[in-house]
């Protein structure tokens, strides 16, 4: 069994039209909600064995401040997860050393909302379609994804194979 934890950077100041969108920082909101998701991933004891995060400013400062409760995990900052494709993203889990039981994707819409849909299989009781419907309705920023994989390797992963196992939103805490 596998896990995979997709966070969405926090929101980002749009304020300044001169900053190029790698550039962009966290606005007050997003500075307020990501501790708010740390405090909840705490709670959870959800712990990734690996982090990979866009090298974009927003997606390390969502890392910044969400980064103490994630333990001692090697994180690995990779500009091929800037805006990243749902396709880009399947490569990059496929080439995990699968001694990491876990990882963390810290990354960008669409691609990671596409992603996330693309991992998980369709729920098969009510319970479970409330939680997919919450992904599919909005998968905010800020918002978590964590997804169990019935896979031994990364390799072996598949498409709509993966059971959502929890899905937060800032404005669901």
């Amino acid at each position: 069994m596998k896990t995979v934890f997709l966070l969405r950077h926090a929101k980002s100041d749009w304020s300044n039209a001169g900053l190029e969108d790698h550039d962009r920082p966290l606005n007050a909101r997003g500075r307020d909600t990501a501790p708010q998701m740390a405090d909840y991933i705490k709670s959870k004891h959800y712990r990734p064995a690996l982090i990979l995060c866009s090298t974009a400013r927003r997606t390390i400062e969502t890392y910044d401040l969400i980064k103490d409760v994630l333990g001692d995990a090697p994180v690995k900052f990779e500009e091929d997860l800037y805006l990243a494709e749902d396709r880009h993203l399947w490569g990059r889990l496929h080439w995990l050393d699968d001694a990491a039981k876990s990882v963390m994707f810290i990354g960008h819409n669409p691609g990671l909302e596409q992603f996330a849909n693309a991992l998980t299989a369709s729920p098969k009781r009510e319970s479970e379609e409330k939680l997919h419907k919450r992904m599919r309705d909005k998968f905010s920023t800020c918002a978590l994804a964590v997804i169990k994989l019935p896979a031994d390797t990364w390799r072996a992963a598949k498409r709509g194979t993966g059971k959502l196992h929890d899905f937060m939103r800032p404005k669901d805490l």
